[in-house]
């Protein structure tokens, strides 16, 4: 009797089979990670700057729009030479005005800047206008007004 009609199995018979399934599982592990993880990945269309890369855009005349309210403007100053433009209410609506005027100010290959309070709003901002409105020289304050003031830069109180 062999060892296949008394039951037992050859460990030598069955090595090759075990380390290739466990191989093929792995890799189909992978892959699938590897699929969910560039499906969810967004392509940075836009750059986000630092305080020195945002000063060197300044000096180089790149138009800068703040788009906090009124009364943030009010509370912190404003960069120098900022444009004004709120893009979310107080109540946390879209300025309905907002997306008219930046588009009829704002070429989508000129270079512009945006700036909030802590760079989240002008980095959910940056995407949408490089997603539908295919703007491609987006420049987000990545800690916004909040790092520059703490950095001791200049503000302009309105």
């Amino acid at each position: 009797m062999d060892s296949h009609q008394s039951g037992m199995v050859n460990n030598n018979e069955t090595a090759p089979r075990t380390n290739h399934a466990k191989s093929l599982i792995l890799f189909i592990l992978a892959l699938a990670v590897s699929l969910l993880v560039f499906q969810n990945a967004e392509e940075l269309k836009y750059s986000n700057l630092q305080n020195d890369q945002l000063q060197e855009m300044l000096t180089d005349n790149v138009p800068i729009y703040d788009v906090r309210r009124v009364d943030e403007w009010r509370k912190t100053g404003i960069i120098e030479g900022s444009q004004l433009l709120t893009f979310i209410d107080s109540s946390g609506a879209i300025n309905p005005e907002f997306i008219n005027k930046f588009t009829a100010a704002i070429g989508k290959d000129d270079n512009v800047i945006l700036i909030c309070r802590t760079g989240s709003r002008t980095k959910s901002l940056a995407r949408y206008l490089t997603k539908e409105f295919g703007y491609t020289n987006i420049f987000n304050v990545e800690d916004g007004i909040t790092r520059w003031i703490r950095d001791k830069r200049p503000v302009q109180m309105i």
